[in-house]
């Protein structure tokens, strides 16, 4: 799979730093995850795939094995953990640059399960968080069958717009995603119960753009009994004013908006037929998850930082460096407060205030928490809270009350980047050394005592309230 050519999407960082294709090697496989590192919280339960086996005692065998090596996690594992490299039947759905498309697969036999994840190219892990095959790092999907599609379309999974003599670049990532569909129907997806398409970064937005469209086309398959759910990872962009306007003189200086309303007519994109219709003429809205997420049929769990890197990045906000000017505090103070806004009504989501860019394939993402529950925590209630609706009420387009104790709509309250006592450790760019949310805030030239006044608290009230998240 070849390298591609960075794009109008190179703008939303998220969307578009992932614009630059690396090159694959060829019939290569991935390595094996890493072991998770020590976590503060506490042990979370291994949920694991019992699907009513229907006689099959070859499979009953294999899902006995696999709940076996779970009990004794230092056997040798016999599940293999390399994801191998195939590359699509279909010739004609390329990489941005003419070279062949494909996937990685890690089967599990015995799983109903599918786990197809979208790469968003934004220092995407393959192999950690949740596409790790390590129940301990893992709990919820560690033994489904993995599928990882790596980002070579350079169009935020948009793309149905092929290399032509006139045209030196395919933008094909719709349509790869479903020829891999396609493909894993004669793979064992054909007997599974769900489907999850997740993805960060481009691979987020490429969640919210594609769920609907693989759901179809399952359905048209006679496949219309799987699951279909999406997870969509630090792709929930807004489509603000940015900081500082620039004029878009170039590909890095567009704001998000002009720069998706640019790159749609490149990449031929097709978005969802229900926000198409909404937004007819201006299909470019589909790309913002807050008007795209409203008119889809499928249910998807939404996971974003609440003062995401890639946002600021693109709105001019630069934190690092010189001390933050008081505008543009404030100016980061309403994004997060925009934020929390466009989620109100999303009914399965996890937003921590913290200041980072994608969290479901890091090692650390069972250590985030919001309201005391965390994302593996929180994702396991989302398909309870499913698997409930569809047994009581015959749908899973959206949960119905959450089991009790088993919150879905996780969002932090704390005004500030990085309140949340669990976020990641944000690392001095100079030393190295990690800082807490004090010497953070004392890093970008913040005055505490004026940022008491301006709350009306007692300073040593506040440095409480940053110290434990409050």
């Amino acid at each position: 799979m070849g390298g591609g050519m960075p794009t109008l999407a190179v703008l939303l960082v998220a969307l578009l730093a992932e614009g630059a294709e690396r090159k694959r090697p060829r019939g290569g496989r991935l390595n094996p995850a890493p072991s998770h590192r020590g976590r503060s919280e506490g042990p979370e339960s291994f949920p694991l795939d019992f699907t009513p086996v229907e006689g099959n005692m070859d499979t009953l065998m294999r899902q006995v094995q696999n709940l076996a090596q779970s009990l004794y996690p230092c056997s040798t594992r016999r599940l293999d953990q390399d994801m191998k490299l195939r590359f699509l039947e279909n010739s004609t759905v390329t990489c941005n640059d003419g070279s062949p498309a494909g996937y990685y697969i890690r089967e599990s036999k015995g799983s109903r399960r599918w786990l197809v994840f979208l790469e968003g190219k934004y220092r995407t892990l393959w192999c950690t968080g949740i596409l790790s095959p390590q129940p301990e790092e893992n709990p919820h999907w560690w033994n489904a069958n993995m599928v990882f599609i790596p980002y070579c379309s350079s169009d935020v999974w948009s793309g149905a717009t092929p290399k032509t003599d006139q045209n030196d670049y395919a933008f094909m990532g719709s349509l790869i995603i479903q020829e891999v569909i396609k493909e894993l129907l004669t793979k064992g997806l054909d007997n599974a119960k769900v489907l999850l398409l997740a993805g960060s970064s481009a691979g987020g937005t490429g969640v919210l753009l594609n769920v609907d469209r693989v759901a179809e086309l399952l359905k048209s398959r006679g496949h219309g009994s799987i699951q279909v759910r999406g997870l969509a990872d630090s792709g929930w962009f807004l489509d603000n004013e940015q900081y500082r306007c620039t004029d878009c003189v170039d590909t890095m200086s567009c704001a998000p908006t002009e720069a998706i309303k640019r790159g749609i007519r490149y990449w031929g994109g097709v978005v969802p037929e229900r926000c198409r219709l909404a937004h007819t003429g201006a299909e470019w809205n589909c790309f913002f998850g807050y008007k795209v997420y409203p008119t889809l049929k499928s249910p998807v769990f939404v996971v974003q930082w609440l003062f995401d890197e890639a946002q600021l990045t693109v709105d001019n906000v630069h934190l690092m460096g010189q001390p933050v000017q008081e505008d543009q505090w404030r100016y980061i103070q309403n994004l997060g407060i925009d934020l929390r806004n466009t989620l109100k009504n999303v009914p399965a989501m996890f937003a921590p205030a913290c200041l980072s860019h994608e969290v479901i394939t890091r090692s650390y993402w069972m250590d985030i928490q919001v309201k005391g529950t965390s994302l593996p925590r929180a994702l396991q209630c989302w398909d309870r809270s499913l698997h409930h609706s569809l047994r009581n009420h015959g749908n899973s387009s959206s949960p119905r009350s959450p089991p009790r104790g088993c919150p879905l709509h996780l969002i932090d309250s704390c005004p500030w980047p990085h309140c949340n006592p669990t976020c990641p450790a944000i690392r001095d760019q100079l030393t190295g050394r990690e800082m807490n949310v004090i010497q953070f805030l004392t890093h970008m030239g913040f005055d505490v005592q004026r940022m008491a006044q301006q709350q009306g608290l007692d300073p040593n009230k506040l440095l409480g309230m940053l110290n434990s998240g409050t």
